[in-house]
């Protein structure tokens, strides 16, 4: 295919991509309220304050309003959470135009595996996005407890939103290790041994990505997101292990480098032969049969000259 027709073919798809973002966010805008009250309402339950600021002082209750400045603010919060909303709720449509771009290209084993990345990725992502749902209000009641007594917090709205984008899309994306690490082994990068050597530094990296990533920086959530990736790398290492043993049962030299030196077979032993007696050089003039003369002799060779 010419240049011209894969730019054309990328511009169909991108326009194709964006209109499905487009429809998506203007669906969203519709209903808002809900999607913002779905967004909000586990924090406001965790730590919101039920009976105002005065009350929570006097009783000594640590709480927080979630709040929203200014007068264009809520217009431009709908617009975020909209368009946040647009992309990953037409993310099945972005995806299949990326895929329908990619996929001529590919071979059929490069095919196959791209399908497994894409049907495990989206699980694996969308199993992070919501523990860090989850994770969010007990994050938030960690945080405001170190708050002095007979105060209150205020917590801006946009603020808010931001948090929880950067917890999804990290927790979502950190989620993705373990299929990376297998895909890297199945394409025979990465080997299974390989990847349990590398234990100690790979629970380190781990720590503290998962301490610089989180946006709220508590130890809550820094340890909610270090474990369960912690547990899906050792569950990628069993998947690589096997793999690695069933490649070798099917092709036992799988393993060698290729400037590594097998185990050749030696030469079959050869059987014994048949022992020839040397023979006699002759003598200088002898070798004449029947007294005829015959050609002279130098050595027990004939001598031509």
């Amino acid at each position: 295919m010419p240049l011209a027709e894969h730019l054309r073919e990328l511009r169909n798809r991108l326009m194709k991509a964006v209109l499905a973002i487009f429809v998506v966010t203007i669906v969203a805008m519709i209903y808002y309220k809900p999607i913002a009250d779905f967004l909000t309402d586990p924090v406001r339950e965790s730590v919101g304050c039920t009976e105002g600021f005065g009350r929570a002082a006097e009783d000594g209750e640590t709480c927080a309003e979630i709040t929203i400045n200014g007068l264009i603010a809520p217009f431009t919060i709908m617009l975020k959470v909209a368009l946040t909303v647009g992309v990953v709720a037409a993310s099945p449509v972005w995806l299949h135009q990326l895929w329908s771009f990619l996929a001529p290209g590919l071979h059929k084993h490069e095919k196959r595996y791209a399908r497994a990345f894409v049907g495990a990725g989206v699980p694996l992502f969308l199993g992070g996005a919501y523990l860090a749902y989850l994770i969010l209000p007990k994050a938030a009641a960690t945080l405001l407890d170190f708050s002095p007594d007979g105060t209150g917090n205020l917590i801006p709205l946009d603020d808010f939103l931001d948090i929880v984008t950067r917890l999804v899309i990290v927790f979502g994306l950190a989620f993705e290790l373990p299929l990376l690490l297998v895909m890297l082994n199945l394409t025979g990068i990465l080997g299974g041994r390989q990847l349990l050597g590398w234990w100690r530094i790979m629970v380190l990296c781990i720590t503290v990505f998962s301490a610089v990533a989180t946006p709220t920086g508590d130890p809550l959530t820094m340890v909610a997101l270090a474990a369960p990736i912690v547990l899906l790398y050792f569950g990628a290492v069993a998947v690589c292990l096997f793999n690695d043993r069933r490649r070798s049962k099917r092709n036992p030299y799988v393993g060698l480098d290729d400037d590594e030196a097998s185990e050749i077979d030696g030469p079959d032993a050869l059987e014994e032969g048949e022992t020839v007696p040397p023979q006699r050089a002759l003598a200088d003039g002898e070798g004449d049969s029947g007294g005829k003369s015959g050609p002279h002799r130098q050595d027990g060779y004939d001598d031509a000259t």
